[in-house]
């Protein structure tokens, strides 16, 4: 099934994010923790390419197959382009095809040392190339409080507009914690034209460590109540787990797990009592 045909048919689809085990793919540690996430009857899972969202697509062509095949929940396979050109990108889609996955989730990836651009400078240009080569349903990444190597919110607002007329048919936002900031950057991207769907993306705090990583690689900005709860539980892992979960548990759509079953549970559970 098409992404696109799920946003059609459902008010507010709600995904997960999940990334493949390091290493050489070993599905037993994970089959687990989709047993439990399948429970939740999600509308989709997205697969990055690590933990730290580049590395081996192998893995996460796999990994998506294993989640149609044997849990029947439409999979979206995670493919970058740092660092690749369009031969790499090619071997990518064929490791994705033969899995028989039709949807996948275009990005950049991260820069890291010794990185250099090769055949793709953008997300835009990678969103592109996967529209004229391949029919696969096609979304990207977006950034409600702009992507950390631009300083310009309204030249974030173009690059996003570019990655939709470039054919992204849905977009996943990046995390965030502040819930104006979403709203604004909703009513900016409307305002703009971009007219596809567009995901919350929500990560409940699990931890000091955790938080301060993904604050410093994304650019997203805390709350001062964010700031207080992680002080007052900084050494009460199990106290600030749960507050975190249920700062998190807004109306929010695409749920990074980090592969925690009882993260999806909870945020599943307080979206549904909410209605959605």
């Amino acid at each position: 099934m098409y992404i696109r045909d799920i946003y059609k048919s459902k008010k507010l689809p709600i995904s997960y994010e999940i990334f493949p085990p390091k290493g050489e793919l070993n599905l037993e540690t994970l089959k687990g923790t989709l047993n439990e996430l399948a429970g939740t009857e999600p509308d989709f899972i997205s697969v990055t390419c690590s933990a730290g969202g580049s590395g081996n697509g192998k893995n996460t062509a796999a990994l998506t197959g294993v989640i149609e095949r044997e849990y029947g929940i439409p999979a979206v396979a995670h493919v970058t382009c740092v660092n690749s050109t369009k031969a790499d990108v090619d071997v990518s889609v064929e490791d994705i095809k033969s899995q028989g996955i039709s949807n996948v989730f275009a990005l950049r990836g991260d820069r890291l040392p010794g990185s250099v651009t090769r055949d793709f400078r953008y997300g835009a240009e990678l969103v592109r190339y996967l529209r004229a080569t391949t029919d696969f349903c096609v979304g990207g990444g977006c950034y409600p409080e702009g992507h950390v190597e631009c300083d310009d919110f309204d030249e974030d607002i173009r690059h996003l507009l570019e990655k939709q007329d470039a054919g992204a048919e849905f977009f996943l936002s990046q995390l965030f914690f502040e819930n104006t900031a979403f709203y604004r950057f909703i009513e900016k991207a409307r305002a703009a034209g971009i007219a596809v769907p567009i995901d919350a993306g929500i990560m409940p705090i699990m931890g000091k460590s955790q938080i301060t990583r993904m604050v410093f690689m994304c650019g997203a900005s805390l709350p001062s109540a964010v700031i207080r709860m992680v002080n007052r539980y900084e050494h009460d892992p199990e106290s600030l787990l749960k507050a975190g979960m249920e700062y998190g548990a807004v109306s929010g759509i695409h749920i990074y797990t980090m592969n925690k079953p009882e993260v999806a549970k909870f945020e599943m559970g307080a979206l549904r009592d909410a209605g959605f």
